[in-house]
């Protein structure tokens, strides 16, 4: 299955002074500024565009329940995940399976983008945390 770079998601500590940079330094468009409280989330993001690519800028808005601040804690900021866009994204898990590769069932979710995303088990991904997502409505 053909998969293709769709965006970076970074761990921030300041949401406000990162975007400032992203725009200031590297010429970026902000797409869209939200927040999500939806479990295994709590995050503000920022989305973030350069020439066409794509960051999306997280910043836990929990610091006791939030995935992100967790990252921030063991890992610091920084790169938190990659994400490549699939055709199908049911399709490529029933690929992962017969790779004997996991996914963190919990994470399956749809964002206000309509955007589906999951993400692997960082354990059978040499750690990287890598997100698999599709857009079925556009």
């Amino acid at each position: 299955m053909k998969k293709t770079l769709d965006h970076l998601g970074v761990a921030v500590r300041n949401l406000d002074s990162t975007i400032q940079f992203y725009e200031n330094v590297l010429g970026a468009k902000m797409i869209d500024r939200y927040r999500s409280d939806a479990k295994g989330v709590e995050s503000e993001i920022a989305i973030m565009e350069v020439d066409g690519a794509r960051t999306e800028l997280l910043a836990p808005t929990n610091n006791l329940t939030s995935p992100i601040a967790r990252f921030i804690k063991q890992k610091g900021k920084g790169v938190h995940h990659i994400a490549y866009r699939v055709n199908d994204l049911d399709a490529a898990l029933e690929e992962l399976e017969q790779q004997g590769i996991r996914v963190l069932e919990d994470s399956l979710r749809v964002n206000k983008h309509g955007r589906r995303l999951i993400y692997l088990n960082p354990a059978d991904t040499e750690g990287t945390i890598v997100e698999y997502c599709d857009y079925p409505a556009k």
